[in-house]
């Protein structure tokens, strides 16, 4: 073998011990997630420093963000649109069989329900998310049975009772469309801004 082949063969088979675009791409990831944590630690410091050297502003804030509606959903969407999401590699590790669904409200017949409305759906019904928002509650709440409550992006919180099995977690971002859970019959939904009932008729057209 001469020395030109033998050089071949080590070419062939040696292993490059790190993937230049890999280095730069992880690089990028972790200058990304970096960026936010940074972004986060200046967001609070400054709401601190605010309230450290204007004692007014904490009577501001607990006025606009206790005991008025605050908005976790829009901020959320918007911190998202800017930064994107908190972890750069969650896409990475999705379900890529996970199936799609992307549905509209269908019922039957709807009639006033408490606070709010039943409408009389199917049985085993798919229920589909009626407006992007964020997942504050799921549990058990008086004459709805299992609740799953979303904040919604427009500031409008919306209760799904009568929820038998539910797809979501608390505290999740899900978009318009997207699967709830699935209840059976009879679906009850409230709607309600800053602590007021809404009227249903403006919301299941």
């Amino acid at each position: 073998m001469d020395d030109i082949e033998i050089i071949r063969q080590r070419i062939k088979h040696k292993q490059p011990s790190y993937n230049i675009k890999e280095k730069i791409f992880k690089n990028i990831k972790v200058n990304k997630l970096f960026s936010k944590i940074l972004v986060s630690i200046i967001m609070f410091l400054s709401l601190s420093i605010t309230v450290k050297l204007y004692p007014n502003s904490k009577e501001f804030i607990y006025k606009n963000v206790f005991e008025k509606n605050f908005s976790f959903a829009y901020v959320n969407k918007l911190y998202n649109k800017y930064f994107g999401e908190v972890l750069p590699v969650k896409n990475i590790f999705k379900e890529e069989t996970k199936a799609v669904f992307k549905e509209n409200l269908v019922y039957s017949n709807n009639e006033k329900y408490l606070d709010g409305v039943k409408l009389s759906v199917t049985e085993n019904y798919l229920i589909p998310v009626i407006e992007s928002g964020m997942v504050v509650f799921i549990g058990e709440k008086e004459g709805y049975g299992n609740t799953v409550i979303i904040q919604q992006i427009n500031g409008i919180d919306t209760w799904y009772g009568n929820v038998n099995t539910t797809n979501v977690k608390l505290y999740e971002y899900i978009e318009k469309g997207s699967l709830l859970g699935e209840g059976s019959n009879n679906l009850y939904l409230v709607f309600k801004k800053d602590g007021e009932v809404l009227d249903y008729n403006e919301y299941i057209k």
